[in-house]
């Protein structure tokens, strides 16, 4: 049974989002919450697998929450669901690890296929969420504002693995990224795996992220 915690300032959205998840057999509603005070409070009662997460809510917002839940929390997965399409928010609910981000007029089953991806260990990650962080990166440059960059260095990878984070880093699944690579799934699932240990980041998230930190997601080695 995956455990889904919902959390949004309005009511009829928090209402309509559980009768929608109730109707799957493998999937339990254990909280309602109208703001991140609610969540981490709720946190303390019972803990999700997953938290579908609103961006702006009073007291404290989604990204705050989302930092504060995977700090005491680090095994909760967290889906950002908003109406906001703005690319801040999508860069720094990513980077305090969140593992996806969903628009609320997805469809029924684009949500419901997001969290079994996710409980599955995957992230909600396409094309258009990869290119509001480099947006955003793009922005930070012209402001003269240096993004948070680490000591992981692309050495320690080695070719495949390279080529794997570069297409990781610009929103490839792993289907496309075998195609890409004229490699198994299975090759691609060892090696993102790798790569993940190698530079001590926690899922394929923050490998994003990382790649286009550091410029590998704009060509392939």
């Amino acid at each position: 049974m995956i455990k889904v915690l919902i959390a949004d300032d309005q009511e009829l959205i928090r209402e309509s989002l559980k009768i929608i998840l109730d109707v799957n057999s493998d999937i339990k509603v254990v909280g309602l919450a109208e703001d991140g005070r609610k969540v981490l409070d709720l946190l303390k009662k019972t803990l999700p697998d997953i938290i579908l997460m609103d961006i702006r809510m009073p007291e404290l917002d989604g990204v705050q929450c989302t930092k504060a839940v995977k700090k005491k929390f680090p095994d909760v997965k967290i889906i950002i669901l908003t109406t906001f399409d703005d690319d801040e928010y999508v860069f720094y609910a990513l980077k305090y690890g969140a593992s996806g981000y969903l628009l609320k007029g997805c469809s029924v089953q684009e949500l419901t296929s997001a969290i079994y991806t996710v409980m599955n260990g995957g992230s909600i990650l396409n094309q258009g969420v990869i290119t509001k962080v480099v947006r955003l990166f793009n922005q930070l440059a012209q402001t003269s504002i240096t993004p948070e960059l680490d000591d992981r260095d692309v050495k320690d990878l080695n070719r495949t693995e390279r080529s794997i984070a570069s297409l990781v880093g610009r929103g490839l699944s792993n289907k496309e990224i075998a195609e890409t690579l004229f490699l198994s799934e299975g090759t691609i699932r060892n090696a993102l795996s790798s790569a993940l240990s190698k530079l001590n980041l926690r899922d394929r998230t923050q490998l994003a992220i990382w790649a286009v930190q550091t410029g590998l997601s704009s060509k392939v080695s």
